[in-house]
């Protein structure tokens, strides 16, 4: 009789499979240089605010207004940023929870179970610590969720910034959580902070949205009949009182994100592969230029500690981030019985933990949603924002580079590519079939070329023969 077999025990944060790893690496490289930026738009933002001769002038520009009014679009510069071009960056993230949840990580519901875990202790523990500072202190309790949001780009920017070398897992591990973070946070945007309906323009969005869908499910194609679709769209979901951010979203969760038969890339990935740029390296810098510019002062600094508000938001971004992190995968790993990484210790996860605690983009958005009306309080919690990033960052940076080491002959192990095939060896040594698999593509790639080459022969030849003949 042949014994049972036993169950192998699950790693936690293991090796990517190979096109996960090659979908990661792509994106991820896009993110680090709109992250870059990034941090580019929010120092110069800094400056314009902050230097005496130039902080009028950014008064003037934030606040310029522009646009329709007959269609309730004469909004300022500021405004246009927040709530026109950020959509984008949520269609790419709406596109990018698609995949997940179709093709990714997110498809599988025990290896879901990390990340989703992770960034929901990731989201609570920091509201919980900006309440408890804030009934504690006698502050509002209006910006709970200005903490709970991380800023993928941001936190690449840091890691390009400072030069390590995180192996493929942690990375992915960042990069979904990040996915998810911004899932629930898209949540909070539609569910807490919508005001008064019109429900004649939100009626308007939504038949808007039926249209976009059922274009797509026809096949219909042309940048020329959606782009037009989607700027009304937008602009009826501003109308009606919802931002107008969870427009991108939805339009980016209708986009078919599994591959048919014929069909190299899905058509999600092929247009997030297209606007993916236009997010990061346009949208979400203009975003944190007009947007972080708050007036910084010693006095400033000191308030950011002194206030139970702004407390409460450092407070949730560096010490809530990654204690709901850390204690969420822990967790996971406990209870599914999974075991980390061989390759990995806790401290690596702290450590991400940490660097999730950089929380610009959204959470500078949903500061500006929770104390609209009081701009002094508004621009106070921005500063909040900025220092909790900084300090998250910094705290992160000492801790990669304590790791760093370990981390570069990771790395470098999983790119070595001795046969130089195009397929890193570690994959080939884990899955002999992976080599075969790639060695079939090569062929049938080599064989297209051969096609082509001999028709592109076969045309030269008839064009001399007519020549000749003429």
């Amino acid at each position: 009789m042949t014994a049972p077999r036993t169950p192998v025990p699950r790693k936690v944060l293991g090796r990517l499979s190979l096109p996960e790893r090659t979908f990661v690496a792509d994106a991820l490289r896009t993110e680090t240089v709109g992250g870059v930026l990034l941090l580019v738009a929010a120092v110069a933002a800094l400056i314009w605010a902050n230097v005496p001769a130039l902080h009028d002038s950014y008064e003037s520009v934030s606040h310029f207004h522009l646009g329709p009014e007959a269609l309730g679009l004469h909004l300022s510069v500021q405004h246009w940023a927040a709530d026109g071009l950020l959509a984008i960056f949520f269609f790419v993230a709406g596109i990018e929870l698609k995949r997940e949840l179709v093709a990714g990580d997110l498809k599988d519901p025990r290896a879901a179970a990390l990340p989703v875990a992770a960034a929901l202790c990731g989201m609570a523990v920091p509201a919980l610590v900006y309440t408890l500072t804030n009934i504690t202190g006698g502050g509002s309790l209006g910006g709970w969720a200005v903490p709970t949001a991380t800023d993928i780009a941001f936190a690449l920017a840091v890691l390009a910034v400072i030069g390590t070398s995180l192996p493929g897992a942690l990375r992915a591990f960042l990069l979904t959580l990040a996915v998810v973070d911004d899932l629930f946070a898209i949540l909070i945007i539609a569910v807490f902070f919508t005001d008064d309906l019109d429900f004649a323009a939100l009626g308007g969005a939504v038949a808007g949205l039926f249209v976009f869908w059922l274009l797509l499910r026809k096949g219909v194609r042309g940048w020329y009949v959606y782009v037009p679709l989607a700027l009304v769209i937008w602009a009826l979901m501003y109308n009606s009182g919802v931002h107008a951010t969870i427009a991108g979203v939805a339009m980016g969760l209708m986009l078919r994100c599994t591959t048919r038969e014929g069909e190299d890339h899905s058509p999600g990935e092929r247009i997030e592969h297209l606007v993916r740029p236009l997010s990061a390296g346009l949208a979400v810098p203009l975003f944190a230029l007009f947007s972080a510019g708050v007036v910084i002062s010693g006095g400033a600094l000191a308030d950011v500690f002194g206030q139970p508000e702004t407390l409460g938001v450092v407070l949730g971004l560096v010490v809530g981030k990654t204690v709901g992190i850390l204690g969420g995968t822990w967790l996971t790993a406990r209870f599914t019985r999974a075991s980390l990484s061989d390759d990995l210790a806790w401290a690596d996860v702290f450590a991400v933990a940490t660097l999730a605690g950089i929380g610009f983009t959204v959470s500078l958005l949903i500061g500006e949603l929770a104390f609209e009306g009081d701009e002094a309080l508004t621009d106070e919690v921005k500063a909040a924002v900025l220092v909790g990033s900084l300090i998250a960052a910094t705290l992160a940076t000492v801790l990669l580079k304590l790791r760093n080491a370990r981390y570069r002959s990771l790395y470098e192990a999983e790119e070595r590519d001795e046969d130089l095939d195009g397929i890193p060896d570690v994959y080939e040594q884990d899955d002999p079939a992976c080599h075969l698999r790639m060695a079939e593509i090569h062929d049938r790639k080599a064989a297209e070329h051969r096609s082509r080459a001999e028709e592109l022969a076969r045309d030269r030849a008839g064009e001399r023969a007519g020549q000749e003949s003429g």
